[in-house]
């Protein structure tokens, strides 16, 4: 798993460069096969070293490596939940951690469809209610969601999404703070939504989820 490894490591640093991990925050992990590679508790994302990652199962038990992130289990839901994915992200970037000490948007989307872009690339976003840091019953709830999705809010905490691929994780990672900055930048203003049509099409198009809200 050394090229996977190395191509894990790249997209940290990237989404660590870009300003979206600060201090210790965030992790990152990747799947292949029936084995899961996470970045270690407590660890840098901007330094990661690829001979040094934790090695989980499915089952979150350890194979390899030094201890994973105390939020494995929120990344081996979302591999659960579906067998194309390949990658998942969470970060603490600071606009999407604002946006999740807001209401959710709706109840299957916790932001709206402003850009075509967020639909495209991450698609609806759930809410999920507050838990510490590494609570497995807030993965078992992401796990039981009843509706698709690839990504979530954790309330009080920041954004989680996974990807077909590390880079799809990351572009999808680095689109929730995007669209997360323009919701808090317009405020109470009045805002054209994409309209449900506009974004049904789109997430049919792009392989991303979006249902009518309710």
């Amino acid at each position: 798993m050394t090229a996977l490894a190395q191509e894990l490591v790249a997209a940290a640093a990237h989404l660590a460069g870009l300003g979206l991990s600060p201090g210790s925050s965030g992790n990152v992990s990747a799947r292949d096969g029936d084995r899961v590679l996470v970045t270690p508790t407590g660890t840098d994302l901007a330094t990661l070293d690829p001979e040094n990652l934790s090695v989980l199962d499915l089952d979150g038990n350890r194979l390899d490596g030094p201890a994973p992130s105390k939020e494995y289990p929120l990344h081996l839901a979302f591999y659960r939940r579906e067998d194309t994915t390949r990658a998942v992200v969470h970060l603490h970037s600071r606009h999407a951690a604002a946006a999740s000490c807001r209401a959710p948007w709706s109840e299957r989307s916790a932001l709206p469809p402003l850009t075509p872009y967020f639909v495209m690339r991450v698609g609806q976003i759930p809410l999920l209610p507050y838990a510490p840091p590494g609570d497995p019953a807030q993965a078992a709830d992401l796990e039981l969601l009843t509706f698709p999705c690839r990504a979530a809010l954790l309330q009080n905490h920041g954004p989680v999404v996974a990807g077909t691929s590390l880079r799809a994780a990351a572009e999808a990672a680095v689109e929730v703070e995007e669209v997360s900055a323009l919701q808090l930048l317009l405020g109470d203003r009045p805002v054209r939504h994409l309209t449900p049509a506009e974004a049904t099409a789109l997430a049919r198009k792009y392989g991303t989820y979006w249902e009518p809200a309710h």
